[in-house]
Parts: structure tokens; sequence; C-alpha cells
């Protein structure tokens, strides 16, 4: 009863945060501006989303290619279309449950394979600590870019915590140490569960087994050049998804590169927090965009056009991940019947 209860505590709670946030930004508009939003709904421009979507498309085409190149120093010669099925999949079930993209790649990849669980799990995670190397490394270039920007940054997330607080009886201080020590305590529980269940012990030494054996295939894998340009390209992919999803309104087609790389960072941030990015990938890129853009007449915290392009931007990424990726869930399922069959 506990497990169940904790897992539908991990799926809601992000789900009720996002929602939230949902409401909280547009009550942050008066009744002009949300006539302002929904305009720029109306004045969207498809064919510039349609380019975003083909871009994203294409950058999970990529990963499923270099994910084969980690799988071949263990000695698994992957065909390119169950991998990116699996890809697709672990994608669309990452909209379904928190984190569960990642397991569900490598069962879906076991299935049609036979690579061990362990193995595909931690070439995945060894893909993500690259991953995160190069988020990082566009996000010390969007720093550098945004050094005359910090004290509007500063004022921004004043005016949010402000408006967060209003009417709050305790500080806003007061939750920081709260939620420091349940997240200290999450983590020491999590320990002692896994010391003293041998189950449970046996199975996160295999996960460690497994990143340590993802580790050494891309150090070991033989097409070096391969792994790195795939990488790039993914990375790059990525960045001109955001960047071209940005022309599709008029208001936003003038920004700057150092504004666009900025909110791509605020998304990528938002989609880490919260479940697919529900209420944070809008919010985080109206705010971050805002920046780059005159203020909102009547003024408040955000333009009404920048929060329509974050929901036309998080709605094209969303609809792209839920069409294809269950159409490889299906496709996935099919081939499996039809080889018990």
């Amino acid at each position: 009863m506990k497990k169940v209860l904790f897992g539908l505590l991990k799926v809601a709670l992000p789900i009720a945060l996002g929602v939230w946030l949902v409401f909280y930004f547009y009550d942050q508009l008066d009744e002009k501006q949300r006539g302002e939003l929904f305009t720029a709904f109306g004045q969207a421009n498809w064919w510039w989303l349609l380019g975003c979507v083909s871009l994203g498309w294409l950058s999970h085409m990529s990963r499923a290619w270099r994910w084969r190149n980690l799988l071949e120093p263990m000695g698994h010669r992957v065909h390119f279309w169950n991998s990116y099925h699996a890809v697709m999949t672990g994608y669309f079930m990452n909209m379904l449950l928190p984190r569960a993209g990642e397991a569900s790649r490598a069962v879906t990849l076991y299935r049609s394979e036979g690579v061990p669980f362990e193995r595909g799990f931690g070439t995945i995670l060894a893909e993500r600590a690259v991953d995160m190397v190069m988020l990082l490394s566009i996000a010390g270039v969007t720093l550098a870019l945004q050094l005359d920007k910090l004290d509007l940054l500063q004022e921004r997330i004043a005016q949010f915590r402000a408006g967060q607080t209003q009417g709050a009886d305790q500080e806003p201080s007061f939750w920081l140490p709260v939620i420091l020590g349940a997240v200290l305590l999450g983590l020491i529980a999590a320990a002692y569960f896994v010391w003293t269940k041998p189950a449970l012990r046996a199975r996160s030494m295999e996960a460690v087994r497994g990143f340590i054996a993802g580790v050494r295939s891309v150090l070991q894998t033989k097409s070096k050049g391969a792994f790195i340009v795939h990488t790039v390209l993914i990375w790059s992919l990525y960045v001109a998804m955001f960047w071209v999803g940005i022309y599709a309104l008029p208001s936003t087609s003038t920004l700057p590169p150092a504004g666009i790389l900025a909110g791509f960072l605020a998304g990528s941030v938002g989609i880490v927090l919260v479940q697919g990015g529900i209420g944070v990938f809008p919010g985080f890129v109206a705010l971050i965009v805002g920046m780059y853009m005159a203020p909102p007449e009547g003024g408040g915290l955000i333009r009404p056009d920048a929060l329509a392009m974050g929901w036309l931007l998080w709605v094209a990424q969303t609809l792209m991940i839920i069409v294809l990726g269950g159409l490889s869930l299906l496709l996935v399922s099919r081939s499996r019947k039809n080889s018990a069959a």
C-alpha cells in the first residue's frame, strides 16, 4: 500500500505543480493581456512550428544512432529502427511517469534485440552524463552572453517569489531548510533500504556495474568520431528546434541569439523540474524571453506573447512525443505479438 501511495505521489505532485503554475502565470495577466495572449495564439505561423517538430524528430533519430555506437563495444549490433523505437517509447513513457523513460527504453531494447537490461540501462545513464556536460557547456556560453541581464534576471526572480509569498504566514526562507531536510532524510532512508535489503542491494550493484560498463563503452567505442558528431548534432538540433519555433510569432522573431539561448536553457530546466515540463516550460520561457522584449503593457511579470510562444513550443514538442512515441510503442507491441505467434 505504501509503495502504491508513494508511486501515486511521484506522479501526482509534479503534475499538480505544473497545473498550479499554468493558473499562476495566467492569473498574472490582466483582462487586456489575456486577450493579447489568445490573439498571439491566432497569429502563430504553423509552418515554423512544423519545422520545429521536424528538427526535434531528427534529433531523436540521431540519438538512436548514437546509442547503437555505445552498444557495439559490448558485442550488441542493434538494428537502427529497434533502437529508434526504444528511444521514442522511452520519451512517451516519460510523459506518463517521471523517470520511467530510461527503464522502459532499456526494457524495449531487451525485448526486441536481447540486450541485457543492465547493459542497456547503463549506456543510457552514460548518455545522460554526456548530455549533462553538453547542457552545462550551453549554459556556460549562455551565461557569458547574459552578463548585462543578470540584474534584470534577479529582479524577475524577486517578483516571482514576492507573488508566491504574498499574504503567506511564513517567510520564504522558512521553506528552504524544510525542503533540504526532507531531501536529506529521503536520501538517508533510500540508502538504508538499499543496504539492509539484499535483493535491492544486488539490483543496485547491477545498475552500478551497468553504468560503469556504459561509461566504458563511451571510451571504447570504435566510432568515437561518429559518437562526438551525433552528440553535437543532437544538441545543435535541440537549439535549432527552439530557434526555429521562435519565428512562429512576429513579435518573438526579432529576439537576439542571446535571448534565444537563454530561453532554450530556461525551457530545458523546466522540463527537468516537472514531468513533461507542463506549466513550467511555458512560464520559464516567457519569463526569460520577455527580458529581451519591451516590458508588457499594463505592467506585470510576463508578456502575453512571450507566454504564448512558450505554450506553442511546449505543445509542438509534446504532440510530437505523444504521436511518434505512441506509434513506436504500438509498432513494438505488434512486433512482439507477431513474434510470439
